[in-house]
């Protein structure tokens, strides 16, 4: 009976160090991904960031350039190219220098907390395999800075829907299935875990023991979050379009596993404390368990008595 309760132990604390991992991720999905709030503010730090500044810059650049009329044209035979490569870097220069200012900030949190519905429209439907972000906003702030600073062709900066792409996969289905699993499994998976981790140490014969496989196992547990969030890095990024912006995409990676990596670091700090509190404990309860040491004799030679020689 006591080899059946060890071995039972056992396979709980190696379902902890699986089910840590989904844990987490379950709750990020939950709380972070599939709330508005949450997703705004965990892309609100790209609004500094230099790669994603720079794609949204080339995006409404290149946008905006094909729809004014920069002119003048009817120059016989000179070359106007150098003259529309002139009005292209100021622009790009303009997009730049608002994208370091509060009401950047705030248009960047706007389109974000619109984009959302589409980043959760894209992950729990069949709706496309890309997710984009509206710029308009950041174009109608764009516009009444050239405005105000007197630049002759800025009322003709069209304000229509001016998009970047952040996501574009074919692999969008499989995540669209692991997505909705998470979800359904983010109320009660992590109580779920706390009871297997209470059972393993309960049913232990040897509890000391087992809260060090407990530790290793949460141990374990962060180290597969961090290699999970890790191999999704390359499989969200390995087969985007071209004209998508690598560096931008990588950083919304890294902005939206942020929490995930921090909770990696933590998980795996945690087990490892867990590990080394328990071993002390367990080093000095094996003497009262089993313990092989002779048992004291018994001197029962009469040194009184009526029989004493």
């Amino acid at each position: 009976m006591r080899s059946f309760l060890s071995a039972v132990s056992a396979v709980l604390i190696v379902l902890v160090a699986i089910l840590t991992p989904l844990c987490a991720l379950a709750v990020w999905a939950d709380r972070e991904i599939g709330d508005t709030d949450g997703y705004v503010a965990a892309m609100a730090p790209l609004a500094s960031d230099p790669a994603v500044q720079n794609a949204v810059a080339v995006r409404i650049t290149d946008e905006v350039m094909q729809k004014i009329d920069v002119g003048p044209f009817d120059v016989g035979p000179f070359d106007v190219r150098p003259f529309q490569e002139g009005v292209r870097g100021l622009l790009y220069e303009a997009v730049m220098s608002f994208s370091g200012t509060d009401s950047y900030k705030t248009a960047w949190n706007t389109v974000n907390g619109a984009a959302h519905t589409a980043v959760e429209q894209a992950l729990t439907s069949d709706s496309g395999d890309s997710v984009s972000i509206d710029l308009t906003p950041v174009i109608e702030q764009v516009k009444q800075q050239l405005s105000a600073d007197g630049l002759r062709f800025a009322d003709q900066i069209p304000v229509g829907r001016t998009r970047i792409t952040i996501l574009d996969s074919d692999k969008l289905g499989v995540a669209r299935e692991i997505f909705d699993g998470l979800q359904i499994a983010g109320a009660w998976l992590p109580i779920a875990t706390l009871m297997v981790a209470a059972a393993a140490v309960l049913l232990a014969v040897r509890r000391g023991r087992a809260l060090i496989g407990l530790g290793i196992a949460l141990a374990v547990g962060g180290v597969l979050l961090r290699i999970a969030v890790t191999l999704g890095h390359g499989l969200a990024l390995d087969d985007l379009p071209a004209d998508v912006d690598r560096p931008a995409a990588s950083a919304v990676y890294d902005a939206l596993t942020a929490k995930l990596r921090t909770t990696a670091w933590w998980v795996l700090a945690s087990g490892l404390a867990l590990a080394a509190a328990a071993w002390p404990a367990q080093r000095r309860g094996r003497p009262e368990r089993g313990s092989s040491a002779p048992a004291p004799r018994l001197d029962v030679t009469a040194k009184d008595g009526p029989f004493r020689r």
